[in-house]
């Protein structure tokens, strides 16, 4: 499977709701960009650092998005909404690294002025 491949698939299932989750390495590492920097080592620990927002996903949307070997930046926007609160949008540039198969690494930038306080 190739780099697009992958990333492709993470989106879509993203997208549906699916199992996502299987698209990344067990090692991979997660960096978040936004003030203050984060930084996530594992799948387990992203996934629980992260199923705040994944739960609050209504869409995705794959702007753009850019390959070269290993490595693919992906330009999004996600629709979001917290149970009990409005709806609202974001834009997100994410990075990726792919090996064997699988999301080895991932980092997101974005801002946060959008988020509810």
């Amino acid at each position: 499977m190739t780099t697009r491949t992958i990333i492709d698939e993470y989106f879509r299932r993203l997208a549906q709701k699916a199992d996502w989750a299987a698209c990344l390495a067990d090692d991979m590492v997660f960096t978040s960009f936004t003030s203050p920097n984060r930084r996530v080592e594992g799948r387990g620990a992203y996934l629980e650092a992260t199923k705040r927002f994944y739960s609050t996903i209504t869409a995705v949307d794959v702007k753009d998005l850019l390959v070269d070997g290993t490595k693919a930046c992906a330009l999004t926007h996600y629709d979001l909404q917290a149970p009990g609160s409005a709806a609202f949008g974001t834009d997100v540039a994410e990075v990726f690294a792919v090996r064997d198969g699988k999301i080895v690494a991932f980092d997101i930038y974005f801002d946060t002025a959008p988020f509810p306080k």
